[in-house]
């Protein structure tokens, strides 16, 4: 399942983002890039331990927290620590899937990626191409957001970024490792949570039907959740 999450940073964190990475040194993208990553990656990449790479993650993250949309689609245990990359120049990222275990590089942190994210950091009228494309039972779908918008889909996913022919595209990617491994039970928590909270707006979350709905997700949540 593909979930839009839209305004994750507002304008103004964008811009406050974007200050801070723009001015930064900006490094080969396959400083993190596994062996079979490395042979299809072309872009540019911040230094994850870099100060502008952490101040901009923190901001992320914070970002992350405070999105129930996030929360209910990820149901995040670990969210890996935010990396940032830019493309020009006809640079791309060919068909690949995305590493199983990511671990920080210097430290014992690490997760299994049950979800990958793309933050989209640039305007999609300021750069040509660059579209993300994923792989699915039904095809191939092509995103490219508008700043600030986020896309969350499954790492297990083949998928590629189009080359970008003008302008740069810049975006923030990352990983999550959710409570709920199994990706169709977490399929069905999200559409359960999206149904009880339309439900809840309607006749209020102190209805019978929407306590005994909210019952039901939590049951599940119970038996499918590793916390």
């Amino acid at each position: 399942m593909l979930i839009a999450i839209p305004d994750l940073l507002s304008p103004d964190q964008l811009a406050g983002m974007r200050v801070i990475i723009d001015a930064a040194l900006w490094v080969d993208g396959n400083v993190t890039s596994g062996h079979q990553s490395a042979l299809a990656k072309r872009n540019e990449q911040l230094p994850e331990d870099s100060d502008a790479a952490r101040r901009a993650g923190a901001m992320v993250l914070d970002a992350l927290a405070a999105s129930p949309l996030f929360v209910a689609a990820a149901l995040p245990l670990k969210v890996f620590p935010p990396l940032f990359n830019r493309y020009a120049g006809g640079q791309a990222f060919d068909t690949h899937v995305d590493n199983a275990i990511r671990i920080r590089r210097g430290s014992d942190f690490r997760i299994r990626s049950d979800l990958s994210a793309t933050l989209f950091l640039a305007d999609p009228e300021s750069y040509d191409g660059g579209e993300l494309v994923i792989e699915g039972q039904f095809g191939e779908q092509m995103v490219k957001l508008p700043a600030g918008h986020m896309v969350l889909y499954p790492a297990s996913s083949r998928h590629h970024v189009t080359p970008v022919t003008r302008g740069t595209r810049v975006a923030s990617f990352f990983w999550i490792q959710s409570m709920v491994r199994d990706e169709s039970a977490r399929n069905i928590l999200f559409d359960l949570d999206s149904a009880v909270q339309a439900v809840a707006g309607d006749r209020g979350q102190d209805d019978a039907a929407v306590v005994q709905l909210t019952g039901v997700y939590h049951n599940l949540l119970r038996r499918w959740a590793d916390a």
